[in-house]
């Protein structure tokens, strides 16, 4: 089957379940298209257990494979969606909430790192599965920072006040950099241990965090000045598809954060442009567009997330109940990493009620966490790793995203 050919079979399918999805059962557009994933990934191995000459399972998986969900969602679809999803974010409420966001983003994703990788390391050495120290707290650096891409699904979906949204979806779009950066350091140092310096992971720091940030306002900043100059809603959508385009190509060539430059230049456009360089005709196409993008795109990434299903395969009993404790372990590291820092917010200015448990249960992981893991070469206990960031990725995307709302109106904090 050709690339083409299976972008026409992932679209249809796409297609299918939202038809399906909204007809009957209403579920949130990402949980929808993961159950879809998740469904068809069963009938697969269905298939598979009851016919095993056919090969059917085998094919799915090299097809899985020339895809490469990894490079596909990390060089690719990740810039798109962050642009889409940062247009809307109010530039103004992000800035008087810069503070608890940067914190969250930074200190937050450290901590969690550390709890995580501590706790995995025990938890697999008591289930008799080797996993080497190392690996374990890289596993804790790519399964901590919170996806932003399915945060922002499920939180387009969910009537939350703008206190609350502004620091979930806040956090969730910078603490992509971070993340990347402990885990990029972390897995050097776990291959080559002594390879990894203070001042080289400072360095690193500097270039992807920084340098993405700077590389798109200066994108942000010349479509602002370009859109200024024209009247023609084609034309200024065009220049954002294109910017986008090129922040991603710029960012390769640079070796900076593709999605920091994104989240940047998508502030930039959808709060300076909006404001003085369009008018409503422009203003509605540009929503419209990208609304689009972001939807057909969210819903190709979680139906594909679902067939990995297929690829992360549990291999026993145990490694189910490490999974299970995974899990439990990921909640618990999340709920220390933000309650400690608030706790110390909370002492200089006012935060949203019950804002420590919305923001445990509302940080989802999702597709991010599964490139990484895949991204990770061989080593002993790869399996185990694959399939506990699976089983966490697949737990917040149905389980966490399905009662998130119901969590916040039980806080009295909805409106």
């Amino acid at each position: 089957m050709s690339l083409f050919e299976m972008a026409a079979v992932l679209f249809a399918i796409a297609a299918a379940i939202a038809y399906l999805n909204y007809r009957f059962a209403r579920l949130p557009s990402a949980v929808a298209m993961l159950v879809g994933g998740l469904v068809s990934a069963m009938a697969i191995l269905a298939v598979d257990r009851l016919w095993p000459h056919a090969g059917v399972g085998t094919r799915v998986v090299g097809l899985l494979a020339d895809v490469d969900f990894s490079s596909l969602l990390m060089n690719g679809m990740l810039g798109f969606l962050l642009f889409a999803g940062s247009l809307t974010v109010d530039v103004h409420r992000l800035r008087e909430n810069l503070g608890p966001v940067l914190t969250l983003a930074s200190a937050g994703v450290l901590l969690s790192t550390a709890i995580v990788g501590g706790g995995t390391w025990c938890l697999f050495a008591v289930a008799g599965v080797p996993v080497p120290f190392g690996y374990c707290l890289v596993f804790g650096a790519l399964i901590s920072p919170t996806d932003p891409v399915a945060v922002l699904a499920i939180m387009e979906e969910l009537h939350v006040p703008k206190a609350l949204e502004i620091n979930v979806t806040g956090e969730s779009l910078l603490n992509d950099g971070i993340g990347v950066v402990v885990f990029t350091a972390l897995l050097e140092l776990a291959a080559a241990p002594g390879s990894v310096s203070a001042p080289a992971v400072a360095l690193l720091f500097a270039r992807e965090v920084i340098g993405g940030v700077l590389l798109g306002m200066a994108g942000g900043f010349l479509v602002y000045q370009a859109m200024k100059r024209v009247d023609e809603p084609n034309v200024e959508v065009q220049l954002s598809v294109a910017m986008v385009v090129a922040l991603i190509a710029a960012a390769a060539r640079l070796h900076v954060s593709a999605p920091l430059a994104c989240v940047a230049a998508g502030i930039i456009v959808g709060n300076d442009a909006r404001r003085h360089a369009m008018r409503d005709a422009t203003r509605e196409a540009l929503d419209r567009v990208w609304s689009f993008a972001d939807y057909v795109m969210n819903a190709v990434l979680f139906l594909l997330l679902g067939l990995e299903a297929t690829v992360f395969r549990i291999a026993s009993p145990v490694h189910a109940a490490v999974v299970l404790a995974v899990i439990t372990l990921v909640l618990a590291a999340r709920f220390v990493s933000v309650g400690l820092p608030m706790s110390i917010i909370r002492r200089r200015r006012e935060m949203p009620h019950g804002i420590v448990r919305v923001l445990t249960w509302g940080g989802l992981r999702g597709g991010i966490s599964v490139a990484l893991a895949l991204s990770l070469p061989p080593f002993s206990g790869r399996a185990g790793i694959l399939s506990a960031t699976y089983g966490v990725v697949v737990f917040a995307i149905l389980v966490q995203g399905l009662t998130l709302g119901r969590v916040i109106r039980r806080l009295g904090a909805a409106t």
